[in-house]
């Protein structure tokens, strides 16, 4: 068994720990305390069960074991200050964060060799992580990546700068924007590197996120991308600031969130969601998670909705999702269609199982003079082996590549 995290692998049948295909000694002891922490990532490990599992229930010194830690979190690049992979849960034990690929055949290990090295062999997709800090005094963290005209993706629910880098379902995404643009995306508050723990969480203030984040950059003129409810807040922005945003992509967005819609069915569906999301998202087992996986790629490969499942609870509690999930009901940006002046390409997939096609279609109908183009899946997040990303790409690189003047 191969167990990959970030750009390291560990392999239990050859008994190495191997970071960009590279070897990387470590002692027995600390291999070991590594594997057991990995295999048992989906809970606390007590330090009893560390002691059986790699002394064997021998006498250990609470030293030694410090020690051991800390050297298990040196070969992985970590530190008892930074916590990215081994986390010390107080007076309780420790655990494995983060995501973890389990690469269990030959042909699945040469895939991802591929895929690594098919990454590293390109310096322009090396993403540089900062931050910023909103007027509220919110932690917003953005990264930059490829070289080219600017082209700003606003965030989107469930993002994790770096955790999306390793990802099987957005890596194709930040590579396929970033091959003729330099690509600027950030985590939403609430998610990923940015700040959790914040009291507003409301649809202005993700707008003024956008802005911290361009303004942080020095931009002055830039290319605005985003999807499902990052179109609204796209769009939002390109009216307030009209002098500033050359083009405008929208993909996979609605108008109107799910409160604003009408429906009384589909409020009864979505307030029961919220309920299930504070009760469920956070536990060890998937299944309430892979509810929302399934709606977002039902035709993702077990690996894909795996890795997505992970990718859910590494990203945003249990709380904080709840409360998007709230906020995105509330959207409206009905209003201020008319007014967006900005050439505006729209796409949305035609059997979009989260976000129907027609509500993608508003933005088209209403903002005047966009181009709509339908892409032929049923997957809310394209997926890398689709015809219809390739198309995406295509059709957002001639859009951006016209003269705007």
């Amino acid at each position: 068994m191969v167990y990959r995290f970030g750009r390291f692998e560990l392999d239990t049948d050859r008994f190495e720990l191997r970071h960009d295909g590279k070897p990387c000694p470590v002692e027995p002891q600390v291999f070991d305390l590594l594997r057991y922490l990995i295999e048992c990532r989906d809970h606390v490990v007590t330090r009893d069960e560390l002691l059986e599992a790699v002394w064997a229930g021998r006498i250990v010194s609470d030293s030694t074991l410090s020690s051991r830690v800390k050297a298990a979190r040196q070969a992985i690049g970590d530190s008892g200050g930074e916590q990215k992979w081994i986390q010390t849960v107080r007076g309780r034990g420790f655990r494995f964060i983060g995501i973890v690929r389990v690469v269990s055949s030959t042909a699945d290990l040469g895939a991802a060799t591929e895929d690594r090295r098919t990454r590293d062999e390109s310096a322009a997709f090396r993403q540089e992580v900062r931050y910023c800090r909103t007027r509220d005094g919110v932690r917003i963290a953005f990264a930059r990546v490829g070289q080219g005209p600017c082209l700003v993706k606003a965030a989107n629910w469930m993002s994790h700068l770096e955790y999306d880098w390793e990802s099987p379902i957005w890596w194709h995404w930040i590579t396929g924007l970033a091959r003729n643009h330099q690509l600027i995306r950030y985590d939403e508050r609430g998610n990923g590197l940015s700040d959790r723990e914040v009291a507003d969480l409301s649809f202005e203030a993700m707008v003024a996120d956008l802005e911290t984040v361009v303004d942080a950059m020095g931009l002055e003129r830039f290319a605005l991308f985003g999807i499902s409810q990052g179109c609204a807040v796209c769009v939002e922005y390109a009216v307030r600031h009209p002098g500033r945003v050359t083009r405008l992509v929208l993909y996979g967005g609605f108008v109107k969130g799910w409160r604003k819609q009408g429906d009384a069915g589909e409020t009864s569906r979505r307030e029961a969601m919220s309920t299930l999301i504070r009760a469920g998202w956070g536990q060890d087992n998937p299944a309430f998670r892979q509810i929302f996986t399934s709606r977002f790629m039902p035709g993702a490969s077990p690996e894909q909705m795996n890795w997505f499942n992970e990718l859910q609870r590494s990203t945003v509690s249990a709380e904080n999702a709840a409360r998007l999930h709230d906020v995105f009901g509330e959207i409206d940006v009905s209003r201020c269609l008319s007014s967006v002046r900005v050439p505006t390409l729209v796409l949305h997939a035609r059997n979009d199982a989260e976000i129907p096609l027609e509500a993608g279609r508003a933005y088209a109908t209403h903002i005047p003079g966009a181009r709509f183009v339908t892409l032929e899946s049923e997957n809310h997040i394209l997926l890398a082996q689709e015809p219809a990303f390739k198309r995406l790409v295509n059709e957002i690189d001639l859009f951006l590549g016209e003269d705007v003047n």
